[in-house]
């Protein structure tokens, strides 16, 4: 059906019609431009959440990276991230396809509009133009008439008179003529105008406005067209992303599907596992048999006479009970670069000798304060992974093991690295040398030099690590060695009544320490707790039972102050007796003419032991 034809004589309802059909359209892109905005604002509080739970970059989150179920985690908020950003695709595609199409098309149907209703305005005022001017020879024709049968009227009165003048009858004779022929005038202007406006307005209403109705109809359908198309492409915008959608949701399920509770549980034991033996069964302590003893056999007397023994200030301190205990061995000078053996490996001050870990559990819990010993041990568990000293000291054996490990390899990543660069530059090199107008040769000599060095650097640090491993995997003891060497400690229990477990096992900073004295210790017997203040008023109550043997001899290559109470100052050069090598901390025990004896940097001293002493 068509406007021209059905809705000729509804020009404003149509008017009224497309305005509101326009007002439409602007209520729909604004519909658009909200649903963008909800989408814009919701991706960013998406990502907001996502960014908000991202693991930060410190070592606890590192740890938590182990895990499968953090792992999942972090998936998820990585594939909520991508999520968020398909919101965005969502949000900019409503405003390229649909908002910025809308905005334009307003504006051309505006123009449009107003353009076919202009036309029909003018048309319309035509045609009212048109019948007024008919009106008005329709109005003049009807004039002219009634004063042509006036005239007639009063020419055949004035002629029926007989008193009035043949001149009078004639001049109304003239007259009455006269306005017929205006009369037949009029009609003919009447008639002839009345034909043109019946073909304007024929024209008007079956031509002019049909085909203005009719541009508007078609402007109408292509407006109704338009916002279908807009509607569907409001969906599509949304099924475009329906896929990327689904694979960031299955990307949560398989992150969710991976998660391991077996694997979770055995990283929990290669995080934590500390690689000591659980402590030996609690022996029975026969205070009764101590009583019979004789004077020379108890420890008390032993004690005394070790006590009696001239001995100096140094050889008597003990290492819990020196100044200072926290300070780690000086470094010697940078002239010449320490070897791994040569570099401490704990950063304590030196401790006495080892023995398995199995018997010095033992004896903690053969002690007096053996809830002392079992706190220091928790007490070091629970030290922090991650921190502490560049050997890793602090950490257990296994912990220690692994950290060492880790480093060695990310070092020889780091070479690799390097050497390829290397090899890369050296191919350029040569490529410049067989082409010189593609560049100077020379201009890659300083960075070549620059890589060598720190491949050199870098070895450095591999040895010394690789020197470090090898010792902790050389003190880490086996089961067999353990069982064997655990019974042998038990039966010196049952002749001891003091044990060395606040000193030994535990550091005065609650850090690991894996170094033991083999010396037997005995501490002055009192019905009061042992005291676990380093203060020096219990100095003298610590001394050797008898003078430990030469092992070797050692040549000072670094004068040494040893200011520190436990360390004997030497000169470079200086050739002294080694009376305990060092066991891993970094410090090694010497004497000097029999009578003082004290630490010194293993570093600082060249070591020359006795065949007979390495064998034992």
């Amino acid at each position: 059906m068509s406007w021209g034809s059905e809705l000729w004589d509804q020009f404003d309802n149509l008017e009224k019609h497309t305005q509101w059909g326009i007002e439409f359209v602007e209520k729909y892109t604004k519909f658009v431009k909200e649903r963008s905005e909800i989408e814009t604002n919701y991706a960013k509080q998406i990502r907001n959440l996502s960014k908000k739970y991202q693991p930060k970059k410190n070592s606890r989150e590192d740890e938590e990276s182990k895990y499968s179920f953090c792992r999942a985690f972090l998936t998820t908020l990585n594939e909520l991230n991508d999520y968020a950003g398909q919101h965005e695709v969502i949000a900019e595609n409503l405003t390229s396809q649909i908002i910025a199409e809308l905005s334009r098309y307003l504006q051309d149907i505006k123009t449009e509009r107003k353009m076919h209703f202009h036309d029909g305005r003018k048309a319309q005022q035509h045609i009212e133009s048109s019948w007024k001017q008919l009106e008005s020879c329709k109005r003049r024709f009807e004039r002219d008439c009634k004063e042509a049968d006036r005239a007639q009227q009063y020419f055949e009165k004035m002629d029926a008179d007989i008193n009035v003048t043949k001149a009078d009858v004639e001049k109304a004779r003239q007259q009455a003529q006269m306005r017929h022929q205006m009369a037949s005038d009029s009609k003919g202007d009447y008639s002839s105008y009345l034909q043109k406006f019946n073909q304007e307005q024929n024209d008007h209403y079956y031509t002019i406005i049909p085909n203005i109705f009719q541009k508007l109809q078609d402007m109408e359908e292509k407006r109704i067209e338009r916002i279908g198309v807009c509607m569907k492409t409001f969906a599509d915008v949304d099924r475009q992303v329906l896929p990327i959608v689904g694979k960031c949701l299955d990307g949560m399920t398989k992150a969710a599907e991976s998660i391991e509770p077996k694997d979770d549980s055995k990283q929990v034991v290669e995080s934590y596992k500390s690689g000591f033996e659980p402590p030996g069964e609690v022996e029975f302590e026969d205070y009764g048999q101590a009583m019979k003893r004789t004077a020379s056999d108890t420890s008390l007397t032993n004690s005394r006479e070790g006590k009696e023994k001239p001995v100096s200030k140094s050889k008597g301190k003990l290492w819990p009970f020196i100044k200072n205990k926290n300070k780690p061995p000086p470094a010697p000078p940078a002239s010449s670069p320490p070897s791994p053996s040569a570099v401490p490996n704990d950063p304590q001050s030196p401790n006495q000798h080892k023995e398995p870990l199995s018997h010095r559990l033992n004896d903690f819990m053969a002690s007096k304060p053996k809830m002392h010993c079992l706190r220091s041990l928790r007490r070091g568990l629970s030290l922090k992974l991650g921190s502490g000293p560049e050997d890793f000291s602090h950490l257990p054996p296994e912990q220690r093991r692994k950290k060492l490990q880790g480093k060695i390899d990310d070092l020889n990543k780091d070479i690799q690295k390097d050497m390829d660069q290397r090899d890369a530059l050296t191919k350029m090199k040569d490529v410049y040398v067989k082409n010189p107008q593609m560049g100077d040769p020379a201009s890659v000599d300083p960075r070549l030099l620059e890589i060598g060095q720190n491949i050199e650097k870098l070895q450095l640090e591999v040895q010394k690590f690789e020197g470090w491993l090898a010792e902790v995997e050389e003190r880490m003891p086996s089961k067999s060695d353990t069982q064997r060497r655990s019974g042998i400690f038990e039966t010196q229990n049952n002749t001891t009544v003091s044990n060395n477990c606040a000193q030994d096992r535990e550091s005065p900073d609650g850090s690991y320490t894996e170094e033991q004295n083999s010396e037997t210790q005995v501490i002055k017997v009192n019905t009061h707790p042992v005291p676990t203040s380093s203060t020096p008023e219990f100095d003298d109550e610590f001394d050797d039972e008898e003078t430990l043997p030469t092992i070797g001899t050692c040549k000072a290559l670094y004068p040494f102050e040893g200011h520190n109470e436990g360390t004997i100052s030497v000169a470079e050069g200086e050739l002294l007796y080694v009376i305990e090598e060092d066991k891993g901390d970094g410090w090694t025990r010497v004497r000097r003419n029999g009578e003082e004896e004290g630490y010194v940097p293993t570093s600082y001293v060249e070591v020359f032991l006795e065949t007979n002493a390495k064998d034992s």
